[in-house]
C-alpha cells in the first residue's frame, strides 16, 4: 500500500529571511489577485513568488513566470535564505484554530510517498480536475523541480489513530511556529531519530491513502514521473521524481473539517426563469422562500438551516437568483428517475451525492453547461453564501447553487468505488500552508 518516507526538506532560514508567518501563503488555487499582492507585500521572500507568479505583457518561453520562479529559488538558495536538510526527516504538524466559534486542533504528518497509479491503490483520488491547472503546475515542476505546497491526504481510523502516534513523537516544543493571516496557528516538529522514523513508515505500510486536497498536485506529480522515465535509459526507483510530498491525517481526526464550494453560474445561451423553473421542477420540488429584511447574515440563516435539514434526508440543493430575492432548496422529486439519468457504471454513493446531481442534471442536462470549455466560463466557485449571493445580485453571474458538505464517509466511500465527484467538490479547511517545509526533487543532499 503506501511507502511513506522521510526527506531532507527545503525550508526557510529565519535568520535570514525574517518571521515565519510572514513567509508562508496558502496553495495557489486558492488565492486571489488581490490576495497575490498582500503576500507580496508581507515579505520580498514571501513563498508565493515561488509558488504563483505573475504573467507579463513581454513573457516568452525564455522568460516566464515560471523561468521567474526557477530564478528566485535559486537566488535564494545562493543567499541562504532557503537551506536543506542535511539528514532525512519526517515533519509532524499540529494545525490550531476556531471554527464556528470551537477552537480545533488537526495532526498531520508531512512525508515523501511513492506515487502510484488510482488502480494501484497508493492514493485515491475523489473528484477530478481541470486541466488547465494541471498544465500550469506541470509548467512550474519543470521549471523548479520543487514540491513548494503539500497534498493533503487521510488515513481510515484504526486502533491507534495517527494523531495518537504523532502526539506521542512530537516531544517538546516545536521547532517552528507560525500564525496565518486567517489566525491559523501551525506547529512543526522535525523528527529525525531512526526509531521513530522506522515506526513512521512502519505504521504507514499497510494503509491507502485518500487524496483529500491536492488532486492537481498528485497528477502533475504523476505526468512529471513519466516525462523523467521517458528520458531516461534505467531509473532505480529511488529518484525523487518517484515521490511526492504529502501531509497524512486522520479520517476521522476532529479537526478534519470538510466545507462545500459553491457554484456561481452563467448561463451559456439565454433562457428566461419561467422556462428554467419549469425544466428545475420536472425533476425537482422547490421550496421557496423570501430573503425578508435584516442584514444578509440574519436573511440567509434560516434558509441554511433548512437546507442543512433537508441534506440529513438526502440530495439538497440550494439556489437563488431564479426569480428576484427568491432562495430555493431543491429536494428531488423521484430520486429514483433521477439515478437512472446518471451512468450505470458508478456507485451508488456517487449518484447519492449532492454535487454530482447538480452537474450531471441541471448544469449538463438542463442548462448545457456540458463541456470543460464550457464549465471554465461559466462556472464560478467561493466558499462564503453571502459572496454567492451579491455576485448574483451584482450581475456578474446569473445564478448561485448552494450545497451542503460532502460527508467525509462518503468522500472515502467514492474514492474507494474508484469514482471521482466533479472538481471542486470538497474544500478541506484549514488549508495546508505552504512554505513551511518543500520537497526538492533534485537528488542530491
Amino acid at each position: 500500500m503506501a511507502e511513506v518516507q522521510p526527506f531532507g526538506g527545503l525550508r526557510y532560514n529565519i535568520e535570514r529571511a525574517g518571521n515565519i508567518s510572514s513567509l508562508i501563503s496558502p496553495p495557489y488555487d486558492i488565492i486571489s489577485s488581490e490576495e497575490r499582492r498582500f503576500y507580496c507585500h508581507q515579505s520580498p521572500y514571501n513563498v508565493i513568488r515561488l509558488e504563483l507568479g505573475e504573467d507579463q505583457p513581454s513573457d516568452s518561453p525564455e522568460n516566464n513566470k515560471y523561468t521567474r520562479a526557477a530564478d528566485t529559488l535559486k537566488k535564494w538558495l545562493e543567499e541562504g535564505i532557503l537551506f536543506r536538510e542535511t539528514l532525512p526527516a519526517f515533519y509532524i504538524f499540529e494545525h490550531r484554530f476556531v471554527h464556528q466559534g470551537v477552537t480545533k486542533r488537526r495532526w498531520g504528518l508531512t512525508a515523501r510517498v511513492r506515487l502510484g497509479s488510482q488502480s494501484q491503490g497508493e492514493a485515491r483520488p475523489h473528484e477530478g480536475i481541470l486541466e488547465s491547472r494541471l498544465q500550469d503546475r506541470l509548467n512550474l515542476l519543470r521549471s523548479c523541480r520543487v514540491n513548494s505546497s503539500s497534498i493533503l491526504a487521510m488515513i481510515r481510523h484504526d486502533q491507534q489513530g495517527l494523531p495518537s502516534l504523532l502526539t506521542r513523537l512530537a516531544r517538546g516544543s516545536p521547532d517552528l511556529s507560525a500564525v496565518d493571516h486567517q489566525g491559523v496557528a501551525h506547529n512543526m516538529w522535525v523528527i529525525r531519530d531512526e526509531q521513530s522514523m522506522a515506526e513512521v513508515s512502519a505504521w504507514c505500510a499497510d494503509k491507502a491513502l485518500y487524496i483529500a486536497d491536492g488532486h492537481h498536485r498528485y497528477e502533475t506529480a504523476l505526468a512529471y514521473q513519466r516525462e523523467q522515465q521517458a528520458a531516461r535509459s534505467h531509473c532505480s526507483g529511488s529518484e525523487a521524481f518517484n515521490f511526492v510530498m504529502m501531509t497524512l491525517t486522520d479520517a476521522e481526526d476532529p479537526g478534519m473539517v470538510a466545507l462545500p464550494t459553491y457554484r456561481l453560474v452563467r448561463l451559456p445561451e439565454p433562457q428566461s426563469s419561467a422556462k428554467l423553473r419549469e425544466e428545475l421542477s420536472f425533476f425537482f420540488n422547490l421550496e421557496h422562500f423570501g430573503l425578508g429584511s435584516g442584514t444578509l447574515p440574519e436573511m440567509l440563516k434560516p434558509w441554511l438551516s433548512i437546507l442543512e435539514e433537508r441534506g440529513k434526508e438526502g440530495v439538497a440543493v440550494g439556489l437563488y437568483g431564479l426569480n428576484n430575492q427568491r432562495l430555493y432548496v431543491m429536494t428531488p422529486r423521484e430520486r429514483a428517475k433521477l439515478q437512472a439519468m446518471l451512468p450505470s457504471s458508478y456507485s451508488q454513493d456517487w449518484k447519492e451525492s449532492d454535487v454530482t446531481l447538480l452537474h450531471w442534471i441541471i448544469l449538463r442536462q438542463i442548462m448545457g453547461i456540458n463541456t470543460p470549455e464550457k464549465e471554465e466560463e461559466c462556472l464560478g466557485y467561493t466558499l462564503d453564501e453571502q459572496e454567492a449571493i451579491n455576485r448574483v445580485n451584482s450581475g456578474e453571474y446569473q445564478l448561485a447553487f448552494l450545497m451542503n458538505p460532502v460527508p467525509i464517509p462518503k468522500v472515502l466511500a467514492v474514492a474507494d468505488a474508484g469514482d471521482r465527484m466533479p472538481p471542486k467538490s470538497t474544500y478541506f479547511y484549514p488549508k495546508l500552508p505552504t512554505g513551511l517545509v518543500m520537497y526538492p526533487l533534485w537528488d542530491e543532499l
